[in-house]
């Protein structure tokens, strides 16, 4: 294997597609696939190859991303490419999958002799796009070519454990979404009360400047939502809907309580009904409302 091995990313929404491109970028031969192929034909201007099926795009893969929707998800696709994944083949499983889902998918890793790695990643559209991911991965750190593949997406690996089975990844990855939503939830309810009660937000803004209320994501999710822009999304609010629930999934199994986590979750299902799933997450300040 060369020190710049051959990527299949399979799944190119905000996250693959933003992954294909900076592996390509990197010297990488990519191939993608993605369920609509018409999302992934914009690759091929990067020098991406896009293939018709899940097993066309792994054949000469040393190293396979999944980004997909969720662990169910990831599998399926996996095992469409069954037949022409090679064994020894590095499975770098980014998808937000939760606990259950990653136990799965180590499963399938084992049972079809791939070296297995957990590893979600935090980020939006903009880090995604610039390679400045930060990549939470467990597996064999000292591997060539999984190592190549997280430092042409991210600006930061953070090794959690030797073991991808174990699932460390994933855990952390749920931690780090529960923090992310308690600042788009609470960002999004603070500009709901201003409206109501005719306060500009900007003076919130003042208030808080450059003091330990202070939170650059607060400005970055809010900015959206007062600039009428959550049609420009980065992390859209069905993956939230769905990550959300993976958190207070494994929250309930762990004998730990979430109000927050749960009223969120709530909140977040209650905007995607009201037509605001395709959406940034930050139309989750849409549910302070009737609509």
């Amino acid at each position: 294997m060369s020190d710049k091995p051959n990527v299949t990313v399979l799944g190119t929404g905000i996250m693959g597609a933003a992954m294909a491109r900076n592996l390509a970028r990197a010297g990488h031969e990519v191939t993608a696939w993605n369920r609509s192929r018409d999302k992934a034909e914009p690759l091929t201007a990067d020098g991406v190859r896009i293939a018709d099926t899940p097993a066309e795009a792994v054949a000469n893969a040393d190293a396979v991303i999944t980004i997909l929707h969720d662990g169910p998800a990831a599998l399926d696709v996996m095992r469409q490419a069954a037949p022409d994944l090679r064994p020894g083949t590095r499975w770098i499983q980014s998808t937000t999958a939760g606990i259950e889902g990653i136990t799965d998918l180590a499963a399938f890793a084992t049972e079809r002799d791939l070296v297995f790695f957990d590893a979600p990643v935090l980020g939006t559209r903009e880090p995604a796009e610039a390679g400045k991911l930060t990549v939470l991965a467990s597996g064999p750190s000292d591997d060539a070519a999984a190592n190549a593949v997280f430092d042409a997406i991210g600006a930061k690996t953070v090794w959690i454990s030797s073991d991808g089975a174990d699932g460390g990844a994933s855990r952390l990855k749920l931690v780090a979404n529960s923090w992310v939503f308690v600042l788009t939830h609470g960002i999004g309810e603070v500009l709901a009360l201003a409206e109501g009660l005719g306060v500009d937000p900007q003076r919130f803004y003042e208030v808080i400047d450059g003091g330990p209320l202070d939170a650059g994501y607060a400005r970055v999710k809010g900015g959206l939502i007062l600039n009428g822009d959550a049609a420009n999304t980065s992390f859209g609010l069905d993956t939230a809907v769905k990550d959300a629930r993976l958190i207070v999934e494994a929250a309930r199994a762990s004998g730990v309580r979430l109000d927050l986590g749960e009223a969120g979750a709530e909140r977040f299902r209650r905007a995607s009904a009201q037509g605001h799933g395709d959406e940034d997450m930050a139309a989750s300040y849409f549910a302070s409302f009737n609509e």
